[in-house]
């Protein structure tokens, strides 16, 4: 073993012993609002993995469903926005779309009987139920949910 050989894998040895970074600064310490933002709105993620050739399907359901649940969210206020993302880089065990939905703020996600009722007067009972049936009967068929997540932009200043 050549002497750098040696002493490269020494200087990583203390690196790793004593906790020094070799690559980032010691002191990097950025402070909430001062150094960014955090946002008060968030998003929710669902990642989807729709079988072979049930795309369409999956999506022509999702209109009756999802989106229309979500145009009545929306016209209510209770949501900013909602979209479907199709994954382009598609590997092996890798979702293939994003339902995401954001809301306004922090409060907006709380269970609230009021926003609860409201949606349920503008959607209806009739619409709940064949968009339960809808989930029962296909997608549980065609589609696994492979995760779900609520994030939060930051703004680094």
């Amino acid at each position: 073993m050549s002497r750098s050989t040696v002493l490269r894998a020494c200087a990583i040895y203390f690196a790793i012993v004593f906790g020094v970074s070799i690559t980032a600064p010691a002191s990097a310490q950025l402070t909430v609002w001062e150094d960014y933002d955090i946002s008060d709105a968030i998003w929710s993620v669902t990642m989807v993995k729709v079988d072979p050739g049930a795309q369409d399907t999956y999506l022509e359901g999702l209109k009756s469903t999802w989106v229309a649940a979500n145009e009545v969210a929306k016209s209510l206020g209770h949501i900013e926005s909602y979209t479907i993302y199709a994954n382009q880089a598609v590997a092996h065990g890798a979702f293939d779309l994003l339902l995401v939905i954001k809301f306004p703020s922090t409060a907006a996600v709380a269970p609230s009987r009021e926003r609860y009722n409201e949606f349920m007067k503008a959607w209806g009972e009739e619409n709940m139920a064949a968009s339960n049936r809808t989930v029962a009967e296909l997608y549980n068929q065609i589609r696994e949910i492979q995760g779900e997540y609520m994030i939060r932009e930051i703004k680094l200043k």
